[in-house]
């Protein structure tokens, strides 16, 4: 056989096996972080990231809220969006008919604080929820009683939650709590989109901006569509064992310096665009 058609061959070889073998999905980097970093930042972050948190309410611990009103110009940075709404705490909820009407009220102003700030139909907006674990029947109550006001709005929900098992509680592990019980009392099964979080080391890459981020079903939640997996500061019970966070444990991302102390924290998901909330 001459080297021609023998390189005709292996060429028709390569085409035929890659219209067999399954693509890769592609997973898409992101970042989130408590504080509006600023116009001319995101335009440096949008070099290493294709989608950022976006708070609807002030963000855990915050008294403010300093991204409000800065939607147009994170979608003209070209990001996508990950739209966070900050829950309530257990010890908020009082009981099962308290924390329903919370639910119920939050989803309200959820999706309006969404209309306000331009965010069209259907973008998922995720539940911020902060504590693990096993939930209980309150926190139950207010979950799905907040999933029930978002959909019923025109929009779509997802919960940020653990992704860790409990060790604590039977290593329970909260995302896959809420979803096993999501269709419990519901006259339509629940939709709710899953962003996990866990950056323990393994199988967290510790603070690192691979160009080929892993799926967020290597989580450890093989049903989640987005997974944090850096926290900012570095969590030493849990993520002890990561690397490459800086000396006073946060994750800084490449192309800021710093001496600008601009912390993140790190995600990898399925989409460019995870909560559907780009206008165009």
């Amino acid at each position: 056989m001459s080297k021609s058609i023998h390189a005709v061959y292996c060429a028709l070889a390569v085409i035929f096996l890659c219209s067999i073998l399954p693509a890769q999905d592609k997973m898409y980097l992101g970042f989130d972080r408590n504080d509006y970093p600023d116009d001319v930042d995101m335009k440096a972050l949008h070099q290493t990231f294709s989608y950022t948190g976006y708070w609807l309410n002030n963000p855990p611990g915050e008294k403010i809220n300093t991204w409000t009103g800065h939607r147009a110009a994170v979608e003209s940075a070209g990001f996508g969006f990950l739209v966070l709404f900050n829950g309530r705490l257990y010890a908020e909820l009082k009981s099962v008919a308290h924390a329903t009407k919370l639910g119920q009220s939050d989803a309200r102003t959820a999706t309006a604080t969404a209309h306000r700030e331009g965010f069209p139909a259907h973008t998922i907006i995720f539940l911020d929820q902060e504590q693990g674990g096993r939930m209980l029947a309150e926190q139950k109550a207010y979950i799905y009683a907040w999933v029930d006001g978002v959909i019923a709005a025109g929009f779509r929900a997802g919960v940020y939650c653990s992704g860790i098992p409990s060790v604590d509680d039977g290593n329970i592990v909260t995302a896959k709590d809420i979803r096993e019980n999501a269709g419990k009392g519901a006259r339509a099964p629940r939709e709710i989109t899953y962003w996990a979080i866990n950056d323990a080391c393994p199988p967290a890459p510790g603070c690192s901006f691979p160009k080929a981020p892993p799926s967020p079903a290597e989580s450890g939640v093989s049903f989640a569509e987005v997974w944090q997996f850096a926290q900012s500061p570095q969590r030493k019970d849990v993520a002890a064992h990561c690397s490459n966070y800086s000396r006073n444990g946060n994750c800084y991302p490449p192309g800021i310096p710093v001496t600008q102390q601009l912390h993140v924290d790190v995600n990898t998901a399925t989409s460019p665009d995870p909560s559907n909330g780009r206008s165009r």
